[in-house]
């Protein structure tokens, strides 16, 4: 069925396509909203300042916000509010006792956790907003400060943070893909014509030696193959089924593997390592040179390519892979509870408590591997970029990103395209049944 699989079939495929149209869509509109400026802006100067900060943290701001922050549109926030409280929320989910419960409690309890994520992301977007506000007039980029412009830009960034969650969970609900990881990898592709445009000018003007541009291009390609090969990267558990008796037959006993991903967790690890990196120098970044001296500190410890930010990087992306991978991903007890109602087993290994204990064992051992490669990933652009001075915002994250988020929805269209001519052997052959049925009648009669 996987070698029948072909493109063509999704002419035949209405569900689908109706699912890809509505996802396109919703994506436009995003796009569309990024451009809408938020009111009392001083253009010609945010313009100025973008350019300046092109290359730093201004780069990264603009790279996961789809360029909105650069020009300051409706959804300059871009999803990070949101991505921030769910990673809130679920930390506490796993050390508060009523909210852990709230998770054995199927549906129901993750509609309330989706609810308490959005109270969340509503309380984050808000303090950012103002935070942000207060920056941009400290930064000398607004035309009429005052605390009319903070409420106005307070309301209008908080709604276009809502909105975006609103679009990425019609997204998953209704069309192709996660709809949070797709606003994202969108706003990442939009970008990369200017970036490319931009850095082989300079290559042209000789501010970069073709050497330079070369190498470049070549990390991009080893980048991208090595997350292709360890997205696909496979552990298999070898499991045993016993013989078993159903009425007076008896079914031999098989045997299958369990697969587990080198890289259970997948992108979410680098995008939760960025939102919370991104939380504290986003205000840095448009106060200028009137910051406190706190935010001054931050400012000059925690810049692209500086050992703080690249430590601090590392360490949440590790901590977010194990996290996630054994809170969300790959939950071993499910698993092993999984097993034994299906009457499998681990060989050498008893069912239950034991099997557990085992995959633990064995998804940590993979985890050492998996965290590595993304934290490798994500942080090996960081440095060759800062000190080859690239004149834009080039890392990991993004390229990860990319990918991953590529492969995902491509496989989610394989899924539904595999589905739809399973559905449509069925159709046939009930069809075909019905059809011998009346032949027989009609032979019998005659």
């Amino acid at each position: 069925m996987a070698a029948n699989t072909s493109w063509a079939a999704l002419g035949k495929a209405t569900e689908l396509r109706q699912r890809i149209f509505f996802t396109i869509l919703l994506l436009i509109v995003y796009r569309l909203g990024t451009f809408i400026p938020v009111p009392g802006i001083d253009g010609a100067a945010l313009r100025e300042f973008m350019e300046g900060a092109a290359s730093g943290l201004g780069g990264i701001l603009t790279m996961f916000t789809g360029g909105a922050l650069g020009r300051m549109g409706i959804f300059a926030l871009g999803i990070m509010p949101y991505i921030s409280a769910s990673i809130i929320v679920q930390l506490l989910a796993s050390m508060v006792p009523s909210m852990e419960q709230l998770k054995k409690e199927g549906e129901q309890g993750r509609k309330k956790m989706n609810q308490y994520t959005r109270y969340g992301t509503v309380a984050l977007a808000t303090m950012q907003a103002y935070g942000l506000a207060v920056s941009l007039e400290a930064g000398d980029l607004v035309t009429d400060p005052g605390m009319f412009f903070r409420m106005s830009c307070l309301i209008t960034l908080v709604g276009g943070t809502m909105f975006l969650m609103w679009l990425g969970e019609q997204i998953t609900a209704r069309g192709v893909g996660n709809g949070i990881s797709l606003i994202i990898f969108v706003g990442i592709i939009a970008e990369i014509p200017a970036a490319l445009a931009q850095f082989f000018s300079q290559g042209r003007s000789g501010a970069i030696s073709p050497v330079v541009i070369v190498g470049v291009m070549i990390m991009v390609v080893a980048v991208i193959a090595l997350v292709v090969f360890m997205e696909r990267a496979l552990r298999k558990i070898h499991i045993q089924y016993p013989r078993r008796q159903v009425g007076m037959k008896v079914y031999d006993g098989g045997s299958s593997h369990l697969p587990v991903k080198v890289n259970p967790a997948g992108v979410i690890p680098a995008i939760f390592a960025s939102s919370l990196l991104l939380l504290p120098v986003t205000i840095s970044t448009f106060s200028g040179q009137q910051t406190g001296p706190i935010m001054s500190t931050i400012l000059a410890y925690f810049g692209p390519g500086q050992p703080l930010y690249l430590l601090f990087f590392t360490g949440m992306i590790v901590f977010f892979a194990y996290f996630y991978t054994h809170n969300v991903a790959f939950k071993t007890e499910d698993v092993a509870d999984n097993l034994k109602n299906q009457n499998g087993f681990v060989p050498g290994i008893r069912p239950g408590k034991r099997t557990a204990e085992y995959l633990e064992y064995v998804v940590n051992r993979i985890l050492v591997l998996g965290s590595f490669y993304l934290a490798m990933v994500c942080m090996l652009p960081e440095v060759l970029r800062s000190q080859l001075a690239i004149p834009f915002y080039f890392g990991g994250t993004s390229v990860l990103i990319v990918v991953s988020v590529t492969m995902d929805t491509i496989e989610q269209v394989h899924s539904h395209l595999q589905a739809h001519q399973y559905e449509s052997l069925i159709e046939k052959s009930r069809l075909r049944g019905k059809g011998k049925r009346r032949a027989r009648k009609g032979t019998a009669r005659r």
